[in-house]
Protein backbone atom coordinates (compact mmCIF):
# COMPACT_ATOMS: atom_id res chain seq x y z
CA UNK A 1 0.00 0.00 0.00
CA UNK A 2 2.73 2.68 0.87
CA UNK A 3 4.10 1.92 -2.66
CA UNK A 4 1.03 2.50 -3.93
CA UNK A 5 0.16 6.04 -2.08
CA UNK A 6 3.85 7.70 -3.47
CA UNK A 7 3.05 6.48 -6.86
CA UNK A 8 -0.48 8.60 -6.36
CA UNK A 9 1.98 11.84 -4.57
CA UNK A 10 4.13 11.36 -7.51
CA UNK A 11 1.01 11.80 -10.22
CA UNK A 12 -0.38 14.47 -8.26
CA UNK A 13 2.42 17.20 -9.37
CA UNK A 14 2.45 16.14 -13.33
CA UNK A 15 -1.55 16.67 -13.06
CA UNK A 16 -1.10 20.06 -11.74
CA UNK A 17 0.99 21.19 -14.49
CA UNK A 18 -1.02 19.91 -17.40
CA UNK A 19 -3.83 22.24 -15.78
CA UNK A 20 -1.33 25.03 -15.84
CA UNK A 21 0.11 24.28 -19.53
CA UNK A 22 -3.46 25.55 -21.35
CA UNK A 23 -3.56 28.89 -19.11
CA UNK A 24 0.03 29.98 -20.61
CA UNK A 25 -1.21 29.13 -23.22
CA UNK A 26 -4.13 31.48 -23.50
CA UNK A 27 -1.75 34.07 -21.87
CA UNK A 28 -0.28 34.09 -25.12
CA UNK A 29 -3.09 33.76 -27.59
CA UNK A 30 -4.66 36.78 -25.40
CA UNK A 31 -1.22 38.80 -26.11
CA UNK A 32 -1.29 38.53 -29.37
CA UNK A 33 -4.81 40.05 -29.37
CA UNK A 34 -5.68 43.30 -31.10
CA UNK A 35 -6.44 45.89 -28.69
CA UNK A 36 -10.21 46.40 -27.52
CA UNK A 37 -12.17 49.68 -28.32
CA UNK A 38 -11.34 51.28 -24.94
CA UNK A 39 -7.49 50.84 -25.61
CA UNK A 40 -7.50 51.89 -29.59
CA UNK A 41 -5.67 55.61 -29.74
CA UNK A 42 -8.09 58.22 -30.69
CA UNK A 43 -7.30 61.85 -31.45
CA UNK A 44 -8.92 64.78 -29.43
CA UNK A 45 -11.20 67.40 -30.44
CA UNK A 46 -9.38 70.65 -30.51
CA UNK A 47 -11.45 71.90 -27.62
CA UNK A 48 -10.66 68.50 -25.76
CA UNK A 49 -6.89 68.82 -27.03
CA UNK A 50 -7.07 71.92 -24.81
CA UNK A 51 -6.97 69.80 -21.69
CA UNK A 52 -5.54 66.34 -22.63
CA UNK A 53 -2.62 67.10 -25.38
CA UNK A 54 -3.31 66.66 -29.39
CA UNK A 55 -1.64 63.17 -29.45
CA UNK A 56 -4.04 60.27 -29.92
CA UNK A 57 -4.72 58.43 -26.55
CA UNK A 58 -7.04 55.58 -24.93
CA UNK A 59 -10.29 56.59 -23.63
CA UNK A 60 -9.00 55.61 -20.19
CA UNK A 61 -6.02 58.25 -20.52
CA UNK A 62 -8.03 60.55 -21.40
CA UNK A 63 -10.40 60.32 -18.58
CA UNK A 64 -7.40 60.12 -16.30
CA UNK A 65 -6.34 63.37 -17.86
CA UNK A 66 -9.15 64.94 -17.43
CA UNK A 67 -9.47 64.07 -13.95
CA UNK A 68 -6.28 65.58 -13.19
CA UNK A 69 -7.52 68.73 -14.82
CA UNK A 70 -10.72 68.88 -12.44
CA UNK A 71 -8.65 68.21 -9.55
CA UNK A 72 -5.91 69.97 -10.08
CA UNK A 73 -8.03 73.44 -10.65
CA UNK A 74 -10.79 72.01 -7.79
CA UNK A 75 -13.50 71.74 -10.23
CA UNK A 76 -15.51 69.36 -8.40
CA UNK A 77 -18.71 70.78 -6.56
CA UNK A 78 -17.81 70.79 -2.64
CA UNK A 79 -21.52 70.11 -1.19
CA UNK A 80 -22.02 67.64 -4.45
CA UNK A 81 -18.35 65.89 -5.36
CA UNK A 82 -20.10 63.68 -8.23
CA UNK A 83 -20.62 67.60 -10.12
CA UNK A 84 -18.12 68.94 -12.26
CA UNK A 85 -18.07 73.03 -12.32
CA UNK A 86 -16.60 73.54 -15.65
CA UNK A 87 -13.70 75.98 -16.03
CA UNK A 88 -13.66 77.65 -19.66
CA UNK A 89 -11.89 74.82 -21.27
CA UNK A 90 -14.39 72.27 -20.09
CA UNK A 91 -17.03 74.27 -20.85
CA UNK A 92 -16.01 73.69 -24.71
CA UNK A 93 -15.81 70.27 -23.77
CA UNK A 94 -19.38 69.64 -22.05
CA UNK A 95 -21.07 72.72 -23.74
CA UNK A 96 -22.51 73.61 -20.36
CA UNK A 97 -21.88 74.79 -16.97
CA UNK A 98 -22.16 71.82 -14.95
CA UNK A 99 -21.72 68.09 -15.90
CA UNK A 100 -22.13 65.06 -13.47
CA UNK A 101 -19.36 62.95 -13.47
CA UNK A 102 -21.24 60.33 -15.14
CA UNK A 103 -22.23 62.35 -18.02
CA UNK A 104 -19.01 63.32 -18.79
CA UNK A 105 -18.06 60.45 -20.42
CA UNK A 106 -20.42 60.46 -22.68
CA UNK A 107 -19.57 64.72 -23.62
CA UNK A 108 -15.73 63.30 -24.44
CA UNK A 109 -16.51 60.63 -26.61
CA UNK A 110 -18.42 63.12 -28.50
CA UNK A 111 -14.74 65.03 -28.54
CA UNK A 112 -12.58 61.95 -29.60
CA UNK A 113 -12.12 60.66 -33.42
CA UNK A 114 -10.50 57.17 -34.88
Amino acid sequence: MAKNTTTTKAAAPKAAAAKAAPAKSATAKSASAKPNALQQPLKPSPELAAIVGDKPLARGEVVSKVWEHIKKNNLQNPANKREIVADDKLKKVFGKDKCSMFEMNKHLAAHLKA
